[in-house]
């Protein structure tokens, strides 16, 4: 039960995150939808029966990266509790994940940038994929649509990172996977609706009162994290 609770929070991290994915993913996702209107298989008023089985494509692959990178902060973190105390190694990890929750809901409305640090720490790995990411843009069939997913899956992002680091907590590989899967498929929606209705879903995104929304929810959910395990 406390598992399928902990997916579904790592879902709704992902959906709630929607109002960061705009700015960090907005780019690539114009990039997307341009390249393949301009290859003259759509225009404006059919552009979403076209560009849906792209964005699905990218998307996907995108979600298989952030499961990938589950895999392996679940498995490491599985290692790190075997090197201590079992239950104490991984409350202590709980309790980062809850915090790095909280400071994601600080980041997402803007009251507290400190994940942007995280997210430049990332740019070392990020400096490598990149040249191979910007072979993919403009977009042109399906499966390329796919390789660029997998590659700018790895796009340095302070949400993502967050995640990660929950699922460091999450005591096995495959517990790591599954969680950082349900944060993914809590970011399809926002995204694939950002690649069919860029404009629109800006400026909602944007608006004020749904950042902090989002961002008091998130905070939330870090703050339950915390106290599951201290009280």
């Amino acid at each position: 039960m406390l598992e399928a609770q902990t997916y579904l929070g790592a879902f709704l991290v992902g959906l709630l995150g929607g109002v960061h994915c705009v700015g960090m993913c907005g780019g690539i996702m114009s990039a997307l939808t341009l390249g393949v209107q301009r290859n003259g298989k759509t225009s404006f008023s059919d552009s979403t029966t076209v560009l849906f089985p792209y964005l699905l494509s990218y998307n996907f692959a995108r979600i298989t990266s952030y499961s990938i990178a589950g895999l392996v902060f679940g498995g490491l973190g599985a290692w790190l509790t075997e090197l201590v105390a079992f239950n104490q190694a991984q409350l202590v990890l709980k309790v980062v994940a809850g915090v790095f929750l909280v400071a994601l809901g600080l980041y997402l409305a803007n009251w507290w940038r400190g994940l942007g640090y995280l997210e430049r720490t990332g740019n070392n790995l990020w400096r490598l994929i990149e040249p191979y990411a910007r072979k993919f843009v403009p977009i042109k069939n399906i499966k390329q649509a796919f390789v660029a997913g997998l590659l700018w899956g790895w796009l340095p992002c302070g949400l993502v990172y967050s995640v990660l680091i929950w699922s460091l907590s999450s005591g096995s590989a495959v517990k790591g996977g599954l969680l950082m899967l349900s944060f993914g498929l809590g970011t399809l929606p926002s995204l694939l609706a950002m690649g069919l209705f860029a404009t629109m879903l800006k400026h909602f995104m944007q608006l004020s009162i749904v950042r902090v929304l989002a961002a008091l929810l998130v905070i939330s959910f870090g703050v339950y994290q915390i106290l599951i395990v201290l009280v």
